[in-house]
C-alpha cells in the first residue's frame, strides 16, 4: 500500500497540473476513482421515439435484479443532468435502459446517444423485483411502464419452465408498443407466458381499472395472481384502489412521486446562494425544478423522494412537502428538493 502511494506521487510529479487519472481516461474512458461510468455499446430503435441504450459499466457496478432502476448521468451543453431509468434487460445480462423522448434529458438520450459515448452511473436500486418463490403473476403496464416489467419477463419466462405470467400492456397503437415483436415471439414460444396487447386507439380507451370488468375479460383468474403494475400515475392510482377493495396483492412502481392534491401554497423567491441565482417559484414547483430552470446544477436521483440524492442544506426560510402539505425548515436542515416547494422566501446552500 505504501509502495502504491509512492508510485502515485511520482506519477503526479510528471503529469501536473493534471492527475494520472486524467491520462488514464484517455486510454480507458471508464477509468475513474470518483465516478462510476459506462461505455455505450449499442443504440437500438424500439419505436419512432424510443431507443434501447446498451452499455458496459466500469468497475464498481453491481449486477442488477430484474425490475431495478439506476441513476444515469448525461452532459447536455456542458451541464451534467441525472435521471433514474429502469433497467430493461434481464438479471445477469449486460445492462440497458429503454428511453422514450419525453423531457429534456430523455429526449437528448434518444436523439443524440451514439456508440462509444460515455454515461455516468450510480449502482442499481429498487425493490420492484420478482417474488422470492415461484407463483402465478399478473403484470399490468402502460406506456414506458413496461420497461422494468420487461426485465422481469426476460429473466423469468425463458429460464423457468414453470413460469406462469400474464402481461396486459396498454399503448396507443402497435407502432408505439415497446418490445412488441419480442413479446409476441415469447408468447408463441413459451406456453407459460400470455400477452394481452391493449391498444387504446382500437378500443377507444385505456384498460379501465375502476371496475373489474376489463380485468375479468383479460385475465379471468387475476385475483389468484400476485400483481405488478407500472405506468402513469392515474393508472396506478386506479390499480391500487381496485386491489385495496379486492384485498389482493399488488406491487407498484411509480416514475413520479404521489403528491397531495392542493399541497402547493404561495411559493416564493428561491435563492441559490453558492450559484448566485434567484428565481420566483410558485407553490407547486419543486425546488429541484426551480433550480434546473435557473441553470443551477442540482443533485438528483429518483426525483420521487426515495433515494435522497437531491438533499441540499437550507440556509433560510421554510419549504412545503408536496406529498403531505407539511411546512418545515430550520437553518442547516437538509431538504429533499425533488418533493419540496418554497413556502415563502427560501435560501439554499448550493
Amino acid at each position: 500500500m505504501v509502495r502504491l502511494r509512492v508510485l502515485s506521487r511520482l506519477a503526479s510529479a510528471f503529469t501536473t497540473p493534471f492527475s494520472p487519472q486524467d491520462f488514464l481516461r484517455l486510454v480507458d474512458p471508464l477509468s475513474s476513482a470518483r465516478q462510476l461510468r459506462a461505455l455505450v455499446t449499442a443504440v437500438e430503435p424500439e419505436t419512432a421515439d424510443s431507443v434501447t441504450i446498451r452499455f458496459r459499466p466500469g468497475k464498481g457496478w453491481n449486477p442488477h435484479e430484474a425490475g431495478q432502476w439506476a441513476r444515469i448521468g448525461v452532459e447536455i451543453d456542458g451541464v451534467r443532468h441525472w435521471r433514474s431509468y429502469s433497467l430493461s434487460t434481464g438479471a445477469g445480462q449486460d445492462p440497458a435502459i429503454t428511453v422514450t423522448a419525453m423531457g429534456t434529458v430523455s429526449t437528448a438520450l434518444v436523439r443524440n446517444t451514439k456508440v462509444g459515448d460515455v454515461l455516468f452511473l450510480a449502482p442499481p436500486e429498487g425493490d420492484f423485483v420478482l417474488p422470492e418463490h415461484p407463483r402465478p403473476l399478473l403484470m399490468l403496464t402502460a406506456g414506458s411502464g413496461l420497461t422494468p416489467v420487461m426485465s422481469m419477463i426476460r429473466t423469468l419466462v425463458p429460464r423457468r419452465p414453470d413460469a406462469d405470467v400474464v402481461l396486459v400492456h396498454s399503448s396507443p397503437c402497435p407502432e408505439e408498443a415497446l418490445f412488441a415483436e419480442e413479446l409476441a415471439e415469447l408468447a408463441d414460444q413459451f406456453p407459460g407466458f400470455r400477452l394481452v396487447q391493449w391498444f387504446t386507439g382500437e378500443r377507444g380507451r385505456r384498460l379501465d381499472l375502476t371496475t373489474t370488468s376489463d380485468l375479468d375479460a383479460a385475465c379471468p383468474d387475476w385475483r389468484d395472481r400476485a400483481a405488478y403494475a407500472c405506468g402513469p400515475a392515474d393508472f396506478l392510482d386506479a390499480a391500487e384502489a381496485l386491489w385495496d377493495r379486492e384485498e389482493g396483492e399488488l406491487r407498484v412502481e411509480r416514475f413520479s412521486p404521489v403528491l397531495l392534491p392542493g399541497a402547493g401554497g404561495e411559493g416564493g423567491r428561491v435563492t441559490f446562494e453558492r450559484s448566485d441565482q434567484e428565481v420566483e417559484a410558485d407553490g407547486s414547483t419543486t425546488l429541484l425544478e426551480a433550480g434546473e430552470a435557473a441553470g443551477v446544477v442540482m443533485p438528483s436521483g429518483c426525483r420521487m423522494g426515495i433515494c435522497r440524492s437531491c438533499l441540499v442544506p437550507l440556509r433560510a426560510g421554510q419549504v412545503r412537502d408536496l406529498r403531505t402539505g407539511e411546512v418545515h425548515g430550520e437553518p442547516g436542515e437538509l431538504v429533499q428538493t425533488c418533493i419540496s416547494a418554497a413556502a415563502g422566501p427560501v435560501n439554499l446552500d448550493i
